[in-house]
């Protein structure tokens, strides 16, 4: 796939458009299966300023906004993360969540153990391997699903009551990370409502009510409900790509 993600933010004074490439289930698995460019243009005459690493960006803003997520989101004592897959997003998940939260324990599970292990003996904490997603869910306060699963790999009895699940991975409308059991029995968050039906199988095959957008909860006009089991189901918004891409080249302008 050649997905193209054009965006304005005239609170930014930014115009940028990413071009990202999707190649699923390649046997060289040395190349990421998305590899991304921002264009950053002047938004008073269309020309064009920079152009970014947009695999960096995807990266670290898909993190950035499942941690605000989990922020508002997780139980109020969150003692263990749980991250199922163990490719780019992994890391970005990590780096972000062991920043901004206290863990106790940070469990990882991937299809390939290989690369779980590798995971872990790469990253600055201590991360425990774990040989199936049930063990490394199982107690789990919060769960990080980024795989490219196509099927269900996290099920509802599985997880602790009143946990809080970032669903990453599952990008199209006929894939699946979460079973029926889970996106039904959780109250369901998601970045574009817009987005969430038209593209989360997730969302689309299990006929789960939306409770709100993640921009409702910033702005206090939904509630976040913590002490329930809570579900965001994040495809990206071409606007996060914006931000970030403006806020990059503003301190690489600034001698940053």
């Amino acid at each position: 796939f050649l997905g193209v993600m054009p965006a304005y933010s005239a609170a930014d004074d930014a115009l940028t458009t990413k071009l990202v490439t999707f190649y699923e289930h390649k046997k060289d698995s040395s190349v990421p299966s998305h590899q991304a460019t921002v264009l950053l243009f002047d938004p008073r005459n269309g020309s064009l300023k920079a152009v970014l690493d947009g695999s960096v960006i995807t990266a670290k803003r898909t993190a950035a906004v499942s941690a605000i997520a989990t922020k508002l989101l997780m139980p109020a004592f969150a003692e263990v993360l749980c991250i199922l897959g163990a490719g780019v997003q992994a890391y970005s998940h990590y780096d972000i969540f062991t920043e901004l939260f206290t863990f106790k324990e940070v469990r990882i599970w991937n299809r390939t153990k290989d690369k779980a292990v590798k995971f872990a003996n790469s990253v600055n904490g201590p991360v425990q391997v774990c040989s199936s997603a049930q063990e490394a869910v199982t107690g789990a306060d919060v769960i990080i699903t980024v795989t490219m699963a196509t099927t269900p790999i996290l099920f509802g009895d599985w997880v602790k009551p009143g946990a809080h699940i970032n669903a990453v991975g599952a990008s199209r409308p006929d894939w699946r990370e979460l079973d029926d059991e889970l996106m039904k029995n959780s109250v369901l968050f998601v970045d574009s409502r817009e987005a969430a039906l038209m593209e989360s199988g997730d969302v689309i095959l299990s006929g789960a009510e939306i409770f709100a957008e993640l921009g409702e909860v910033v702005k206090g006009t939904k509630p976040a409900l913590p002490e329930k089991t809570t579900v965001f189901k994040s495809l990206g918004m071409a606007v996060e790509d914006t931000v970030a891409a403006k806020f990059v080249y503003d301190s690489w302008s600034a001698g940053n």
